[in-house]
């Protein structure tokens, strides 16, 4: 078991790194942060190059998934140092990124969250962890929106990443391979001509895009889907904020 004092340390620089787009390109790998999501990727027997604990944290239980030969002690120095957070919880695990993420899957059944140019961290773990709560197959990260091994996002998925798949694809070939599948895309849009999410007959597998925070679905998507959907607003505001409406979405087509 190694320990880390000092913020100058070789690896200690390569994991502050990883907290940028650049850095998890370079090295090929991510910092996960925070006792749940370390604790549920442990469970899953993700393959990681350590794992980083303050040297007064309380493993607990976990203790009897670690591998000591990759365990890592650091000071609350080194944690402050490389957390991505005001106030780290002392836990942390440096994994490997998947090659496999760029790759279509063979089999494109079931029920796919799509995600164009979505931005925000806070809402793209949000809407990754309702689809795992609605039962989805997995969520398709295209292009513009947020690296899924970005920090603040993988917090924010709590762990829900290792319960279904998560891809980086371009969309329009994802639409086009779909529907050579027999798989229905939904769009989700506030205009005249999108049709009541609960007035529709829902397949078994189908797609669903959610856009942009501020200008929703790009063009060319919006004309690439079988049909486009929206959300009544009873009320007086103009919109939902988007991990609302998918969520709202989501549940509504999974029956």
């Amino acid at each position: 078991m190694e320990k880390i004092s000092s913020t100058k340390n070789s690896k200690v620089k390569e994991w502050v790194k990883l907290k940028t787009n650049n850095g998890r390109k370079k090295f090929k790998k991510f910092l996960l942060e925070g006792r749940h999501p370390v604790e549920t990727a442990l469970e899953q027997a993700t393959e990681y190059e350590f794992l980083i604990v303050q040297e007064d944290f309380d493993l607990g239980e976990l203790a009897e998934q670690v591998d000591n030969d990759k365990l890592i002690l650091v000071t609350k120095e080194v944690a402050n140092h490389i957390s991505d957070t005001v106030h780290d919880q002392g836990i942390f695990l440096i994994g490997y990124i998947n090659e496999e993420d760029w790759q279509f899957p063979d089999d494109l059944s079931g029920k796919w969250l799509v995600l164009d140019n979505v931005q925000d961290p806070g809402n793209i773990g949000t809407m990754v962890r309702t689809a795992d709560a609605a039962g989805f197959t997995g969520v398709v990260f295209g292009d513009g929106t947020a690296d899924f091994y970005n920090p603040k996002i993988l917090r924010a998925m709590q762990g829900s990443q290792y319960h279904l798949q998560l891809k980086r694809l371009n969309l329009e070939k994802w639409i086009r391979n779909c529907k050579d599948q027999g798989s229905v895309i939904f769009g989700s849009i506030l205009d005249e001509n999108a049709r009541d999410y609960r007035k529709i007959d829902v397949p078994d597998q189908f797609s669903l895009i959610m856009g942009n925070e501020g200008n929703g679905m790009s063009e060319r998507l919006i004309e690439m889907t079988d049909m486009n959907l929206y959300i009544p607003i009873k009320g007086s505001a103009e919109s939902l904020n988007v991990a609302v409406a998918a969520g709202v979405l989501m549940f509504g087509l999974a029956g």
